[in-house]
């Protein structure tokens, strides 16, 4: 039978400690609110009133119940008002030294049976109970922020916390409304060992100038529906914290390097950037505590200073004749619903794109490009591909048609501006070309090749690589300057995010057409180096490689890993979840071209990643990965 918790205590009030004592206030749960001073229980018990008051005028909580919640929270200054609790909860901040000094003086006040918890997010939990003479009544209880919104519960036990209260301690979090995970004490626990290597990882990108921080953040948040970018997420923690949660998983973890604070956090910490409690830290904000971003002199201004060149026109046009049914797509017909015409259009009809490839990816992108009214030449190895991608686009126009996203008069004028080809001969007037071809480096640099004899002068050759060295591909030709990649993102129709990738060979003038370009189409593109991974898969790849470990090392279940990420941090998917959707192999093959290219020792494949590929265990695809899909 689980212990009934009648009272609990809250020692530091903060936006943390304040956000605990409303979780507790709101389930009926008598509060001792504790502070070291009038001036901090004020400032808390001012917290706690906005906090509620916000609930109230959103219609999630009605002035009965806040002034309810209200009544049962008692504050008080000083540790002694919390002898009679069952159970008191730390949240004060981050110094070892801090919090045992304050559990030495609990363990004195309390009485002998209350529990005692530590809302750490990165200290040891032992080293904190072995400043008492009960560690075995210790337990970690780490909420994530805003409490009273966050589902998660980390449950942290030591090694020589007691299973009755572990127990208790679950049962509690059930009775709260929490999703708990229980584990055991290691650094950084599930959520933030996960979370904060890739944070520092985004955070070194910046600091290389890698990619602005408004790409970046957008990358993350467009390209993997992430709820915030990592920079603003860094700011939102606050740099100070995030700097000592760093520095505590790097002491702590085994010094992997992937958690030693990048030079930049802790310079911007000296001078004060904190984020946005300090009013500035990656961005700029209003006022400290604001969350509003204001302009600054790192604030991309309309026209890019580093693209003064200016893009070059690839303007769109009208719908074109195309023939009313598909008979064989020879080379230079169109194919739709209309007229027939045997002949690509002249170029005075305005610009073209061209595009090559029969797959997924390159039927996505022509239904991008013809739907936002270009002139689209359709490339592919023979007549049945070219039908076989007619069907393909055709099939999810008519689905857009379906939803009430498109018109039936859209969807005919998109398929009638597409050309189909089977010879590249036919690209010799297009203004820009899109490959999306197998991904093997030969035949990507065989197909530039051709595209450099064939295609005009000026005309933007793209890339669609999401692995291979863009430069290789870019020095098969004679115009390495006019080689840009557009890393589209599968499926391209919805996703809307776009990796321009700059080479070192490539003009600004191309870069801004490439990004004018995506503008055009409604899609976001964000500007990066050609490096390894480019900006989303550099980062999501090794912190997926992370779970792995975790799992590996038998830290936790993939179950609860997912969980702890998903109702921890917002993510749309578990790490594991998101594995199997991926594809293992997939996973296993980009961390093996980051791990070779940085020859970072923390980028190495996890071994039980590759284990389950040799098995062949590669996720959804073959009805086994991390977990086993031919049971749902």
């Amino acid at each position: 039978m689980a212990r009934e918790f009648s009272s609990v205590g809250v020692v530091g009030l903060g936006t943390m400690g304040a956000g605990i004592v409303e979780v507790f206030a709101r389930n009926g749960v008598d509060v001792v609110a504790v502070e070291i001073s009038e001036a901090a229980l004020e400032r808390g018990r001012a917290t706690l009133t906005g906090s509620t008051d916000r609930a109230v005028a959103r219609g999630k909580l009605a002035e009965a119940d806040r002034d309810a919640l209200l009544s049962r929270v008692n504050f008080q200054v000083g540790l002694g008002a919390l002898h009679a609790v069952d159970l008191v909860i730390e949240a004060v901040p981050e110094h070892l030294d801090l919090k045992q000094r304050i559990f030495a003086e609990l363990d004195r006040v309390c009485k002998p049976e209350a529990i005692l918890a530590t809302n750490t997010s990165s200290l040891s939990v032992t080293e904190i109970s072995v400043a008492t003479t009960r560690p075995h009544q210790v337990i970690g209880i780490h909420f994530f922020n805003p409490a009273p919104v966050m589902k998660l519960v980390e449950v942290v036990r030591t090694v020589v916390t007691s299973a009755e209260v572990v127990a208790d301690v679950e049962a509690l979090c059930e009775r709260l409304g929490k999703v708990d995970v229980t584990i055991s004490d290691r650094a950084g626990f599930i959520a933030n060992a996960l979370l904060f290597g890739y944070l520092n990882h985004a955070v070194s990108m910046f600091e290389s100038r890698y990619a602005t921080r408004e790409d970046i953040d957008a990358a993350m948040k467009l390209g993997c529906g992430l709820p915030m970018g990592p920079l603003a997420l860094m700011d939102l923690i606050g740099l100070d914290t995030a700097y000592e949660i760093l520095d505590t998983m790097y002491r702590r973890g085994g010094r992997d390097r992937r958690h030693a604070p990048v030079p930049l956090i802790k310079q911007m910490v000296t001078a004060g950037l904190l984020g946005r409690k300090s009013g500035r830290g990656f961005y700029t904000y209003e006022r400290p505590g604001s969350p509003v971003v204001v302009p600054d002199e790192q604030t991309p201004v309309t026209t890019d200073p580093a693209l003064t060149d200016g893009p070059r026109e690839i303007a769109k046009v009208g719908t074109g004749n195309a023939r009313s049914e598909l008979a064989s797509p020879a080379a230079g017909t169109r194919i739709g619903t209309g007229n027939a015409r045997s002949e690509l259009a002249s170029p005075a009809a305005g610009s073209r794109i061209g595009i090559v490839g029969s797959g997924t990816m390159a039927t996505g992108i022509i239904e991008v490009f013809a739907k936002a009214g270009y002139e689209v030449v359709s490339v592919t190895r023979g007549a049945e591909k070219s039908a076989k991608v007619f069907e393909a686009v055709k099939t999810s126009l008519n689905k857009g048609v379906v939803r009430g996203k498109l018109s039936e008069a859209d969807r005919d004028e998109a398929l009638g501006r597409i050309t189909w080809s089977a010879t590249l001969d036919h690209l010799a007037d297009v203004d820009l070309v899109v490959e999306a071809v197998v991904e093997e480096l030969s035949v990507k640099k065989a197909l530039f090749a051709s595209l450099d004899e064939i295609c005009k002068p000026g005309v933007v050759l793209a890339t669609t690589t999401s692995s291979l060295p863009v430069i290789d591909v870019a020095m098969a030709t004679q115009r390495p300057a006019d080689v840009v990649g557009l890393h589209f993102f599968n499926p391209a129709p919805i996703m809307p995010l776009v990796e321009v990738v700059r080479t070192i060979r490539t003009s600004p003038e191309t870069t801004a057409t490439a990004r004018a370009v995506c503008a055009a189409i409604g899609k976001t593109g964000v500007v990066c180096g050609d490096r390894s991974g480019f900006i989303v898969n550099a980062l999501l790849f090794p912190y997926l490689n992370d779970a792995v470990k975790m799992l590996e090392a038998n830290y936790s279940t993939a179950e609860d890993i997912d969980h702890a990420m998903k109702l921890g941090c917002g993510y749309p998917m578990g790490p594991f979840e998101l594995l199997d959707v991926v594809g293992l192999d997939v996973s296993l093959a980009i961390q093996r071209e980051l791990y070779l290219e940085l020859r970072e020792p923390g980028f190495a494949p996890a071994p039980l990643l590759e284990h389950l590929v040799t098995a062949g265990y590669l996720g959804r695809k073959t009805g086994r990965g991390f977990r086993d899909h031919t049971r749902r």
